[in-house]
């Protein structure tokens, strides 16, 4: 059984002039619980808008979301998302901000103070509880990010080009903690990013889109072992494919 499932989804907006840019056209795909499953695609090809559908923030002018086989609207809370801009609330502390959902589920405090002392633990920012954001660096704010994200216990933790904004050292410490958090947690993850080498190295399934109207040009089944190896002749070789689709689809663009 699939955990979500995306059937038919299509959006479009206005352009200002009265006209209509179609952005998503008839996107299907399923992805299984556990399963960690990367989109990739041109800048400006709807995948944030995708990720909005899903998780409920934004209603598609056709097509449906499933969660467990249950049909979702705009509103549900069973889909968790990482923005790809740092979304913590300045005037709280680690700790708060990590609670937040809970608070406002109303779930008790001695509950929800276990609940996020053990996620602290998890994501590996004990004694950070007590910092302001501004007091953290980068990297330990994604990881309150996530903390916060997983700590509602969602159906599916989704990130909007989580890591974009990071140094590369820094980005790829987080790539694998995400991946150990993942691993214990065992999330159904949906990861959208720019990245075709953070795709390869993360996901176990690879979507890839095209230019607007966007659709489902490639998929690609990442049958490596974990962990993996940045640079084997194995990845090279997935991201090599992936690179000559996308470079496809950025020449179409430059064409028009």
């Amino acid at each position: 059984m699939s955990k979500l499932s995306v059937r038919r989804i299509s959006k479009a907006y206005s352009n200002g002039d009265e006209e209509e840019v179609r952005v998503l056209d008839d996107i299907s795909f399923d992805v299984k619980e556990k399963e960690f499953l990367s989109i990739l695609g041109p800048s400006g090809c709807g995948k944030t808008t995708l990720l909005k559908i899903i998780a409920g923030l934004m209603e598609p002018d056709s097509g449906t979301v499933l969660i467990d086989d249950k049909e979702e609207g705009m509103g549900h809370n069973r889909v968790a998302l990482i923005f790809q801009q740092e979304s913590l609330f300045p005037w709280l502390i680690v700790r708060k901000n990590i609670e937040f959902g809970l608070d406002i589920q109303g779930m008790e405090v001695e509950k929800r103070r276990k609940l996020v002392d053990d996620m602290i633990e998890l994501v590996g920012i004990k004694g950070l509880e007590d910092n302001f954001p501004h007091e953290i660096s980068g990297g330990q704010a994604r990881k309150t990010e996530m903390a916060r994200s997983l700590v509602t216990s969602p159906d599916v933790l989704a990130s909007d080009e989580g890591f974009s904004n990071l140094d590369a050292q820094t980005r790829n410490h987080l790539q694998e903690e995400f991946l150990r958090v993942w691993n214990e947690t065992g999330s159904t993850i949906l990861f959208v990013t720019h990245n075709v080498d953070e795709a390869v190295f993360m996901s176990d399934r690879i979507l890839v889109l095209s230019n607007i109207p966007a659709t489902i040009i490639a998929e690609y089944e990442i049958d490596l072992p974990r962990p993996r190896i940045r640079a084997s002749s194995e990845s090279r070789e997935f991201r090599a494919k992936i690179l000559d689709v996308l470079r496809v689809e950025q020449e179409k663009a430059l064409q028009l």
